[in-house]
């Protein structure tokens, strides 16, 4: 038995499971939540959600190819005789079980395992970071933002032999959330990117979303390290207290032991041990100098905005730590590429340059996407800006502080989107200068209107909003 097989007796003794059919000597290699894309060699794993049951597409997996299925709900007995060549396994829960299998499999590999969490920048580091480590290692990564109790596991789950390295992403909307997956992960590296906004509509302070993060210690492995962006206030607090007053990480509201953790520090703006000097940002990317090992590097960063620099300095801090040569690490940031909808720049046959930043919006992002808008030269600035969510009862003072940097950040124009975005414009009509135009629209459509009556070339447009808003469609509706 190799590292990447699961046999049904396993799954049977790990998840405490009862076969429903006869089929038992068979050897598990992949695991798969969606009869849509289902390949022959898969198990199919049955995940409830809110708007549907997988139970109810058992039959679909099986005729789909999948070589068995773990339930939790009975199987119609016509289905259990049909494929009863096929291991059908009940377990009593199904997240749970896939979670538990990716614990078991997770023990088998002794390899660097990089877990990244945070408010803002979660999947841009952990694509940023598999690009250094590709430099060395056979990476296996989370795809796209599955970085739940469901996408984490069946990321796991994927290991094969060849893999050498593992870099995962931990979301959440609650406590207790990212201890769970900090406990399936055993993460040897620990990355939290920032504490913002995002979800304090759930956690009610940004120092409950600061435990919350700090849950990733939790099963970060005895004598790991835990790598921060020290310009964040409540990160760097954190560290000062760790390190200045040996903060104990035992404590019950960070929900793990102290292990003696290793805190490396990156920053653009406070003293850390990874730093970035004599920054330049253009339209087209960002370029800085940065001391590694005593030896000072030029890094160019072919993404726009100021939060790239600090997610590059969180991937060659990895990199340093995980002892890849410093100049294959630069060259590795120096081709990294924007995901789709996060900071991408398109130019219109208009000659208006689009930045994309639609896939998500919260306090800080909005406020990190304005900061580069700023500092364009020789261009009109137009900003459309729609609601934040997941934001509770906080959704006006969040909205009014964007209104705050919408003004500090000299826009000339700015064209809101819905409701809760209107006290961005309320607050930017109270501070703005005569010159600037204001615009508050309820649809996307109508910022499309909006835009197509003022556009003009050379014109710079950012588009942000959360994900809720959709505003791609404004996008679409302008390149």
């Amino acid at each position: 038995m190799n590292k990447t097989e699961l046999y049904v007796e396993e799954i049977l003794n790990i998840c405490e499971g009862k076969l429903l059919t006869k089929s038992k000597d068979i050897a598990i290699t992949s695991f798969s939540k969606d009869t849509r894309t289902i390949n022959k060699e898969d198990m199919y794993v049955a995940i409830k959600g809110e708007n549907f049951n997988g139970n109810s597409y058992v039959k679909d997996a099986l005729e789909n190819g999948a070589i068995g299925a773990i339930v939790d709900e009975e199987i119609p007995e016509e289905v259990l005789e049909k494929y009863s060549n096929k291991p059908i396994i009940k377990v009593e829960n199904t997240v749970n079980a896939i979670g538990k299998l990716a614990i078991y499999k997770r023990e088998k590999y002794s390899i660097p395992v990089v877990a990244i969490t945070g408010s803002v920048g979660k999947t841009t580091s952990k694509n940023i970071i598999t690009q250094v480590l590709e430099t060395k290692f056979n990476v296996l990564k989370t795809e796209g933002n599955l970085n739940n109790l469901i996408g984490l596991p069946l990321t796991i789950l994927k290991l094969k032999e060849e893999h050498t390295a593992l870099v995962v992403e931990m979301g959440m909307n609650h406590f207790g959330e990212i201890e769970a997956l900090s406990k399936i992960a055993k993460p040897t590296i620990a990355v939290i990117t920032n504490i913002g906004t995002s979800h304090i509509g759930n956690l009610g302070s940004k120092e409950n979303i600061l435990k919350a993060k700090l849950e990733i210690l939790s099963g970060l492995e005895d004598g790991g390290t835990l790598v921060i962006n020290n310009d964040d206030e409540f990160l760097s607090k954190f560290y000062y207290e760790y390190i200045n007053r040996k903060l104990n990480v035992g404590a019950p509201a960070h929900r793990c032991p102290n292990k003696g953790i290793k805190v490396l520090t990156c920053g653009i703006n406070s003293n850390s041990n990874f730093t970035a000097e004599d920054i330049h940002i253009t339209e087209d990317g960002s370029s800085f100098n940065t001391n590694i090992n005593g030896k000072t590097y030029k890094v160019n960063i072919p993404v726009p905005g100021k939060h790239y620099i600090c997610n590059g300095l969180l991937a060659l801090a990895i990199g340093d730590l995980l002892q890849i040569d410093e100049v294959d690490v630069v060259k590795a940031l120096g081709i990294i590429k924007p995901e789709k909808m996060r900071m991408e720049i398109i130019k219109s046959a208009l000659g208006v340059t689009i930045v994309n930043d639609c896939y998500n919006a919260s306090y800080e992002s909005v406020k990190a996407a304005l900061e580069y808008l700023s500092k364009i030269s020789n261009k009109r600035k137009i900003a459309v800006l729609g609601g934040i969510g997941e934001v509770g009862d906080f959704a006006k003072e969040i909205h009014t502080k964007i209104g705050e940097e919408v003004y500090k950040n000299s826009v000339d124009v700015l064209i809101t989107v819905g409701n809760d975005a209107k006290n961005i414009a309320y607050e930017f009509e109270k501070r703005k200068n005569s010159n600037a135009g204001i615009h508050i629209c309820s649809t996307n459509e109508e910022a499309v209107g909006v835009l197509k009556s003022i556009l003009k070339p050379n014109d710079m447009v950012l588009i942000k909003g959360s994900r809720m808003m959709k505003m791609e469609e404004i996008v679409d509706s302008i390149r």
